[in-house]
């Protein structure tokens, strides 16, 4: 397998399961998968963070909100890899909970990662809903 194939299986599976863990709520699947090394940052359809402190807050906050995730999709439209770098650029379908009560949305979502000693990780996320 080369390191694009390699990248790909880590997004379609650590990535999608701690995205699923989050619309659950429960954000530890998604800090694990975020760079501990900053610069890192979320301009968020929600929440904005700039720094490791301001996307652990965000993540909290977030997966308080969200609960019952019954279905969250990662639809891929484009992606590269360049060395330690990569980028996604995807449709997140989801039907969750918000606040207890059920929704069905998308969001369009951008998101930069570094490949790091223990393996890839997010540093930089864009989402906003689909109009």
């Amino acid at each position: 397998m080369n390191d694009r194939e390699e990248f790909l299986v880590w997004v379609q599976s650590e990535f999608v399961r701690a995205e699923r863990a989050m619309f659950d709520g429960d954000d530890g699947p998604r800090r694990t998968i975020w760079s501990a090394e900053e610069p890192i940052s979320v301009l968020g359809a929600w929440r904005n963070a700039t720094n490791r402190a301001e996307l652990v807050e965000a993540f909290e906050t977030l997966a308080a909100t969200f609960s019952n995730c019954t279905d969250y999709a990662f639809d891929l439209i484009a992606f590269d890899l360049i060395g330690d770098m990569a980028y996604t650029v995807g449709y997140e379908r989801v039907s969750a909970s918000i606040n207890g009560e059920p929704r069905t949305f998308t969001l369009r979502a951008t998101q930069v990662y570094r490949h790091e000693a223990d393996g890839w990780r997010v540093v930089h996320r864009h989402a906003d809903t689909v109009g």
